[in-house]
């Protein structure tokens, strides 16, 4: 214990004289580290904390923080009998460390996921308005002010990559990727097909369209249903295994009791 103690005073020292600068280093190589951020981590992010790109950027920095700080310490823990495997179980628990908060927004992800995945067929309906009245590009522009904030840094980058000139289904794949909720791929790829051909077949594709958003709104009522219908049946078997079970001890208390007399 004493050589974290004197750990501590070393590195506080040299922070204060400003031989080192902790926070330089770890922002010097803190992009080293990015290979290992989750192909999802942004969007759970922006679901948790409605965070914008540079803020989650900011978020997965005091992860690597945290994690080298966590193997730091442990290494002035092991400094006395420093082996090859105690070196590794100190990088363990920096990974330990550096995974928590992902795996903490993932179960914050699942325990809300239907009202997660009711958010894109609610924008879709304000989008199908708009698509009526104006091309696919200004629809989307004009979609961000009204859009659930958790899409709205998506959507600018869609719209950015339309009007630079993209014309693939690219753009909007890159956005169903970025947002991957219920549907998110099949509902984009209808998008990008109603940008395509004339104005008789716009109409046809936007029919398809409003039918595949009302089906999508459709299943997420059915199944937020089922959920609910899940939950009363859940807690019907529990009041029902408690009610047993006070009977049964119950009888069993009336059984001692006129055993012992």
């Amino acid at each position: 214990m004493q050589f974290i103690f004197v750990g501590i005073i070393i590195i506080f020292i040299l922070q204060y004289n400003q031989r080192v600068d902790a926070n330089k280093f770890i922002k010097d190589i803190e992009p080293y580290f990015h290979f290992l951020m989750e192909s999802d981590y942004r969007f759970l992010v922006g679901v948790r904390y409605k965070a914008t790109v540079d803020e989650a950027n900011q978020l997965f920095s005091a992860r690597v923080r945290n994690a080298m700080v966590a193997v730091i310490v442990m290494i002035f823990i092991f400094l006395s009998k420093l082996n090859f495997i105690n070196l590794i179980f100190a990088i363990i628990v920096g990974y330990l460390v550096f995974k928590m908060p992902y795996m903490n927004l993932k179960k914050f992800y699942k325990r809300n996921l239907h009202d997660i995945n009711m958010m894109l067929p609610h924008y879709l309906k304000t989008l199908e308005i708009l698509i009526q009245h104006y091309t696919i590009p200004v629809a989307l522009g004009r979609s961000i002010e009204q859009a659930p904030s958790l899409f709205k840094s998506g959507l600018e980058e869609l719209v950015g990559k339309i009007n630079s000139g993209d014309s693939t289904v690219d753009p909007y794949m890159d956005f169903a990727k970025q947002y991957p909720v219920r549907d998110s791929m099949r509902m984009m790829r209808l998008l990008y097909r109603l940008g395509l051909g004339s104005q008789q077949d716009k109409n046809e594709q936007l029919i398809m369209f409003s039918r595949s958003v009302s089906a999508l709104q459709s299943k997420s009522r059915d199944i937020k249903y089922q959920q609910r219908l899940e939950g009363m049946e859940n807690q019907t078997m529990l009041m029902l295994m408690v009610t047993g079970g006070g009977i049964l001890i119950l009888l069993l208390l009336v059984m001692s009791m006129n055993l012992s007399i």
